[in-house]
């Protein structure tokens, strides 16, 4: 995978080099405004990622515990809301009622996000074997340890993949993050699509699907490398 991107994006460079750019297109390209773009992307996305995983692996083990078990169905609804609403309406609403800004474009994301990796705890916990956590509750351990001890590492691939998924929906989302002033590289498909300049809209979408499988491949490699031993 790092191989095809970085051929990816050295074929892109290598066209623009030889395209003859305009002034607008120049402006939009050169290196510097690049570089901010792309680190006001990974930025948005990196915080989104944070708040997901603060909110849903916490919620998502909360809502496994039997006292509150009975909340899960309610939760998880709540949580598809967000998902279901288009992501460009939701944080169109959000902007009213919160103004524009980086800080508006956050809550979209995370409430756009926050369902695979609440859904892939609860299910990643579920399914963790009755006789394994009854044989740690067998040897004194106390509900904290054999969550953090049994549950949690056996859950953990699943919790990932959940993790995975929130960060590509984090970095598709975040290029409409743009029509609330919240940068990112959605400015170069917005620009490319609005004055009809090629160049600028392939740029955009290049540098997003990178960004994207990027993340992706390095949430598999964290998640063979966090996988427990003799774990298939």
């Amino acid at each position: 995978m790092p191989l095809l991107l970085a051929a990816a994006l050295l074929v892109t460079y290598l066209w623009l080099r030889a395209s003859k750019l305009d002034d607008i297109e120049q402006r939009s390209l050169n290196a510097e405004h690049l570089l901010r773009v792309t680190r006001q992307h990974i930025s948005i996305t990196a915080m989104t990622t944070l708040f997901v995983v603060l909110i849903a692996v916490s919620g998502g083990i909360l809502l496994t515990r039997p006292v509150l078990r009975w909340l899960t169905p309610y939760a998880t609804a709540l949580a598809n809301v967000g998902q279901a609403t288009p992501a460009i309406g939701l944080l169109v609403l959000l902007s009213i009622w919160l103004g524009i800004g980086a800080t508006t474009a956050l809550i979209g994301l995370v409430a756009y996000s926050v369902l695979p990796v609440l859904r892939n705890t609860i299910v990643g916990i579920d399914q963790v074997d009755r006789h394994l956590i009854e044989a740690g509750r067998g040897i004194g351990m106390s509900p904290i340890a054999v969550l953090f001890r049994i549950e949690l590492p056996l859950a953990i691939p699943v919790i990932l993949a959940g993790v995975r998924t929130a960060l590509v929906l984090a970095v598709g989302v975040a290029t409409l993050a743009t029509f609330i002033n919240a940068g990112g590289l959605g400015g170069l498909i917005v620009t490319g699509i609005k004055l009809q300049r090629d160049p600028v809209l392939i740029t955009g979408a290049v540098l997003t699907g990178a960004l994207a499988l990027t993340l992706d491949w390095l949430g598999g490699v964290l998640s063979d490398l966090l996988r427990p031993r003799g774990l298939d």
